[in-house]
């Protein structure tokens, strides 16, 4: 029986076939997923608006992966989003990588990205590249 949080069965399924540096984006409801994630597999999740919402995904897969490297999409111009703070805080401090929006959308089309999943966040600049690390 699975003990994790996450029991989603086509995300636990795409996790399975992650390896050590594969990539994985959790993306807000306002990313181009079909059109900015080239062949990574794609599940959408989002149920309504808000819902489920990027931090929810996140801490859902924390208890079955391990996070190497976290990147997220800065804004050209403006305070930096508030969500920036919930992931670090999320991922223990680690430090966010950032990337501006084209180039995060070329990081997502790249072969390297195996999985997208869309969330129903409302929040602007919610994207989160993951980078797994060794189980």
């Amino acid at each position: 029986m699975n003990k994790g949080k996450c029991i989603n069965p086509c995300i636990l399924a795409a996790v399975s076939r992650l390896g050590h540096g594969d990539k994985l984006l959790i993306a807000d409801g306002n990313y181009p997923l079909a059109s900015k994630t080239a062949d990574a597999e794609k599940i959408w999740v989002s149920l309504s608006p808000g819902l489920p919402t990027v931090t929810d995904v996140l801490t859902a897969l924390q208890s079955i992966i391990n996070i190497e490297e976290a990147t997220v999409m800065e804004p050209c111009e403006g305070p930096e989003p508030g969500i920036f703070a919930e992931f670090s805080t999320l991922l223990d401090g680690m430090p966010l990588n950032k990337l501006g929006r084209y180039e995060f959308y070329d990081e997502c089309s790249k072969p390297s990205l195996r999985l997208a999943i869309a969330t129903g966040e409302q929040r602007t600049f919610a994207n989160l590249l993951i980078t797994v690390g060794c189980a």
